[in-house]
């Protein structure tokens, strides 16, 4: 699989970068599918969506077919009874932002290395926790590995 466009993330009022899919729940959900005639490997889902974060609540504020920049905003046609914004009520889960600069690029879905990675956990919509973990280099993890530290590592948190 090709590296994903993220979908995109507004926290604490910064543009961010968000490696899950929260609208995929929805639509697994509901049985409801995207219609999009725009076919490219990095936007395997068909769409982007922008979330917004707005006292501990994950909304849902725009949702684009395809990768134009100046593509429409379809949010009504998939939500007609929420014109501005739509709360995530069906999301339980955990979504990664990814913070810094990138360590390492992996050409497999959100799978490239950052050195930070912001986990928002949700509950039927709602914020619940956050933590930030910083990523270790890829060189440094190569080496951990080559010399078995890593295992050690992994198994001394057992």
């Amino acid at each position: 699989m090709t590296a994903q466009i993220p979908e995109i993330l507004i926290y604490k009022n910064k543009k961010r970068a968000m490696c899950s899919e929260p609208l995929k729940m929805y639509f697994e959900l509901s049985g409801k599918k995207i219609k999009s005639k725009y076919v490219c490997s990095a936007l395997d889902r068909g769409y982007v969506g922008t979330w917004e974060i707005i006292s501990d609540r994950l909304y849902l504020t725009k949702l684009q077919i395809g990768m134009k920049k100046k593509s429409d905003n379809v949010l009504e046609t998939y939500f007609p009874d929420c014109a501005r914004q739509v709360f995530a009520q069906w999301f339980t889960g955990k979504a990664r932002v990814h913070k810094g600069k990138m360590l390492k690029y992996v050409h497999a879905g959100y799978a490239s290395v950052y050195e930070k990675d912001l986990f928002l956990y949700f509950e039927n919509g709602i914020l619940t926790k956050s933590e930030v973990v910083k990523n270790e280099k890829p060189d440094a993890i190569r080496k951990m590995v080559n010399s078995n530290r890593l295992f050690e590592v992994i198994n001394r948190g057992k």
